[in-house]
This record gives C-alpha cells, structure tokens and sequence, in this order.
C-alpha cells in the first residue's frame, strides 16, 4: 500500500484518537471524576496546560446540559504532575441556551492530601445552532505553505528538559517566528504556526482548547528561556471548525514586571475564526 493510503486508513477520527483517551474521565459520582493525568502531554516536567483545559472542558461538557465550551476560564494554581487526579464540577445555572458550570482539578501529595490544581467556570451551549451571521474585521494569519514551515523534528527541542508533547502534535512553525530557534530572537512577541494532532484527528471544540496553549511561548521571541506557566487562560470557542489543519497566531504586546499576555486566534481550513484566547503568563528575568 502507498505511503499516503496507509497513512489515511490509519487516521484517527474524533472519539477515537490518543487525544480522546488521555482526557477521558471515570464518573466516580454524579460530578465527581476521575483521571489518570497522561505524562505524553508533558513540557519541562509539568502537565501542558491546554490539555488540562481540555480534561476539564470534556467533564463540564459531561456535566452540563450543553455539550459545547462557549467560553472557559482557567486559573491555575499549582503545577499539574501526570498521575492520578480528580475533577469535581459544580452546575452554576442552566437556560435555554446557555449553562454555566464550574470545575476544579486535584492531586494528592505524599501524606495523601489533596492539591487543588486548577479552578475553572465556563458556559457550555450548542455551537450548531448559532446563526450563521458574521461580521468581521478579523482577517487569517498569513502563513507559508506547511512545506515551507518547521517543526520540531526539524531541529532542537525548544526547551530544556522533557517536550514530550510535541510528539503528539502536527506543529509547523512559521520560520519568521524562529529566531529564537537560531539564537536570534526577533523581540517582536509573535508565534505562528500550522496546527493539529499528530494522529490526524481533526479539530472540535475541546482540541481547541488545546491549540491555543500548545506552541512555544512568545516569550522565546522576545529572547527569554525556559518554562512560561500559565496564571490564567481565557478561550472564547465561536464554532466548530471544520475538517484540516488549524493556523494559529499568538502575540504579545506588553511584558513588564516579570508577567506577559499572550492573545491567541485559531483560524480553521475555511478561514473561520474558530477560537480566541487570552492569557496572563509568568516570565523569568535575567
């Protein structure tokens, strides 16, 4: 069989991708999940905070009425190891057309306390019965044809340490974002880059919540290393996207006191804007 036939027979399909596996959760009770944190989603030695996002958003998305994230905020308060963990989700109000609901992840330490990892409230609704009206000045990142990007088997590993992560992604990175990759960093605070998962499992609204936290910190550009955690993360979901890679463009306009805000749009293969973030970043100095 012909490389490209074997590798759309094995293509991975929504529900049943290693995407879907790693953040399936076990109903211990009615709001009460649990979960085994997978290491393959692991940068330095912490768990990426997008796909905690996700875990989450899929046990919100089982608690809620609605099924679809409209707009989830995350604060994270300590770092996520993989291993065991529970989410417990907490129903805030439902409507018509919208349900808001709440969630927090926990961890235990070595006397078997729990740890609260992260804290989230959100608005689930059904993106399929949104209008299709859209008015717009919003225009799709400019990218270079994928052929003409680079990802990361194509040079070193962007930071120290585990980046287990990027095993699972299709990441292709715009080469004028990789200054930092050659030890000259450009200082404009952008990122962009050609999105999706290495198994070939196309976009939904819960792998968005991924994207918008998966390319490598803008900070790098600004001629920072090492690890940015994430404070707090914002994703306003505007629909679902449809089948393809997703471009993703990141910036950053302000870093002062040891902080940065990193404002990410997910563009899908229609050129729909499908997904918009903002977050608060920690920096190390010096």
């Amino acid at each position: 069989m012909p490389e490209a036939a074997s590798a759309a027979a094995t293509r991975a399909t929504i529900g049943d991708s290693e995407f879907d596996r790693d953040t399936a959760l076990s109903r211990r009770a009615p709001g009460v999940y649990d979960i085994d944190l997978s290491a393959g989603w692991t940068i330095i030695s912490a768990v990426n905070g997008g796909y905690l996002l996700a875990v989450l958003g899929r046990a919100l998305g089982d608690a809620l009425p609605h099924g679809d994230p409209f707009t989830i905020s995350a604060h994270y308060l300590t770092a996520s190891q993989p291993g065991p963990a529970v989410v417990r989700t907490e129903t805030v109000r439902t409507g018509r057309t919208l349900s808001t609901g709440q969630a927090s992840l926990f961890q235990y330490d070595d006397e078997g306390n729990e740890i609260e990892r992260i804290r989230v409230l959100a608005s689930y609704g059904d993106l399929d019965a949104l209008p299709d009206d859209v008015r717009t000045s919003a225009k799709p990142p400019a990218l270079p044809p994928m052929d003409q990007c680079f990802g990361a088997e194509d040079g070193p590993a962007p930071v120290d340490g585990s980046s287990a992560i990027t095993d699972r992604l299709m990441l292709k990175l715009d080469p004028a974002t990789l200054g930092w990759a050659l030890g000259q960093p450009s200082g404009r605070g952008e990122m962009r880059a050609w999105f999706g998962l290495a198994d070939g499992r196309d976009a939904d609204p819960l792998s968005l919540l991924l994207a918008v936290d998966a390319l490598p910190p803008t900070a790098f550009e600004l001629g920072l290393k090492g690890w940015v955690p994430t404070v707090e993360l914002t994703v306003h979901v505007r629909c679902r996207p449809a089948p393809g890679p997703l471009r993703v463009a990141i910036t950053t306009r302000n870093l002062a006191g040891g902080f940065l805000e990193e404002d990410a749009e997910v563009w899908d293969s229609a050129d729909r804007l499908v997904a918009q973030s903002r977050q608060l970043a920690r920096v190390r100095l010096g």
